[in-house]
């Protein structure tokens, strides 16, 4: 099981990294998160495009991925830049709504980002054990969310 406390100390270090910038703290959080929790299999950043309804992925860590871009409401991604609520799914097998990243990926979260009480963006995390996540992973990405909207507003 992680630390998420001294993640958390770690996390505040690369966000209080004013000699780096914005995109390198955003990717050595994810590289952080991807090697220290051992469910986490792939973590990435997705913000909301400014003129149109989609998501772009800015940092991650992990396998790369062909879905570098998700329209609002498609998969788990896009259905939280719509519904701005958390959404854990502990089998993705079981999801109609589904963009498989990867054949391993059995199970996804995906935490809504905020700044000034708005939508922004989202972390989210795959992996490749089924039912991976639960509400210490949702307490903790929240958390993470609030240290990284202080480095964009």
């Amino acid at each position: 099981m992680a630390n998420f406390k001294q993640l958390e100390t770690a996390i505040q270090q690369i966000t209080n990294n004013e000699g780096l910038t914005v995109a390198e703290r955003l990717e050595n959080i994810c590289e952080l998160l991807q090697t220290s929790v051992n469910h986490y299999d792939w973590v990435g950043f997705y913000f909301h495009h400014e003129e149109k309804p989609e998501l772009h992925l800015k940092a991650f860590a992990g396998e790369p991925t062909d879905h570098t871009v998700i329209p609002f409401g498609k998969g788990i991604c896009g259905q939280v830049a719509e519904s701005n609520a958390n959404f854990v799914v502990p089998d993705v097998q079981a999801q109609d709504n589904y963009i498989a990243c990867s054949i391993n990926v059995k199970s996804e979260i995906v935490v809504p980002l905020f700044v000034d009480g708005k939508n922004i963006g989202q972390i989210d995390i795959d992996s490749n054990t089924i039912d991976a996540f639960d509400k210490k992973d949702e307490q903790f990405l929240e958390l993470v969310n609030r240290m990284v909207s202080g480095i964009l507003g």
